[in-house]
């Protein structure tokens, strides 16, 4: 359980790097983006239409962050979980898709749907390019909603296990750029929420991003999948985590995350059976309550 916790640490990044700035809800507002922004990080089609909710910038204006439901508690606690799925590729894994390389896991999808779980997909703009249908059919279905995972999947921070390192001139592009792609495969259900790659940001990164919009989105229960072998323990490791208003990190793809649907499959009755009810992100987050 240690060492696939360690490699699901690498994949997912930091759970709260030094620097992190979190706020619960306010009342929902609308962000303030640059014109050019506000279509695509806020323009699309909601199946509910209505506007997904973000939370209000942090002290000296920084992009805000959100981790998890809060208030509540015991048997007054609301049993929501959110479980998401980052689609991860990088600018220049192109070659190695051209390989046979699977980056993405069409299987889980399906799995989603048939077990009618809502859900929330980080998708890079890389990973939306290589999987265009795949990234419409997941952007069009209301049991879905489509975040930004950046374009690239390059660190906006460092050290963050590796990752080539975004410029910080260059943040705001990739994030604006990744919508772009995404919204050009035809996805609708777009909301303007983002998770830094490897889960790695600082002070420098939220402000780089402050105009852009965007609400970032970390999670409070690492399931572990990244690169392990063994669904149980997986399972295991959400289910042990969670608790009401808990957001949950898994992955949507194949060759560095290969047991993540055997996973879902025993912890979506699991979860169920206890009480727990499914939402996404946007519904997590409008939840929250404000404290003052």
């Amino acid at each position: 359980m240690t060492t696939l916790a360690i490699l699901g640490a690498v994949l997912t990044g930091c759970g709260n790097p030094e620097g992190a700035r979190t706020r619960t809800l306010a009342p929902p507002a609308a962000p303030s983006p640059s014109p050019s922004h506000t279509a695509r990080a806020q323009g699309a089609e909601q199946d509910t239409q209505t506007t997904p909710p973000t939370m209000t910038p942090g002290p000296a204006g920084l992009t805000p962050v959100f981790e998890r439901r809060s208030g509540g508690s015991g048997d007054k606690a609301d049993k929501v979980v959110a479980l998401t799925f980052d689609a991860d590729m990088t600018a220049d894994q192109g070659p190695r898709a051209a390989a046979g390389e699977h980056f993405d896991n069409p299987g889980l999808i399906t799995l989603l749907r048939r077990l009618k779980v809502p859900s929330t997909v980080f998708m890079t703009g890389r990973w939306a390019q290589e999987y265009p249908a795949q990234a419409r059919s997941i952007g069009t279905d209301p049991l879905f909603e489509v975040a930004n995972h950046s374009y690239s999947h390059y660190a906006f921070s460092s050290p963050c296990y590796g990752l080539p390192t975004v410029a910080k001139d260059a943040m705001r592009g990739e994030v604006e750029r990744a919508f772009t792609a995404i919204r050009d495969t035809g996805a609708r259900n777009v909301v303007p929420y983002f998770r830094f790659p490897g889960g790695c940001y600082d002070d420098a990164s939220l402000k780089a991003l402050a105009s852009t919009g965007v609400t970032a989105v970390q999670w409070d229960v690492v399931s572990g999948d990244a690169f392990a072998t063994d669904a149980d323990a997986v399972a295991e490791q959400v289910l042990a985590g969670v608790k009401p208003g808990s957001l949950v990190v898994m992955h949507c793809t194949r060759s560095a995350a290969p047991v993540t649907d055997e996973a879902v499959r025993r912890v979506v009755p699991e979860l169920r059976a206890r009480g727990y009810r499914f939402v996404k992100v946007s519904e997590l987050m409008r939840g929250t309550e404000a404290v003052g």
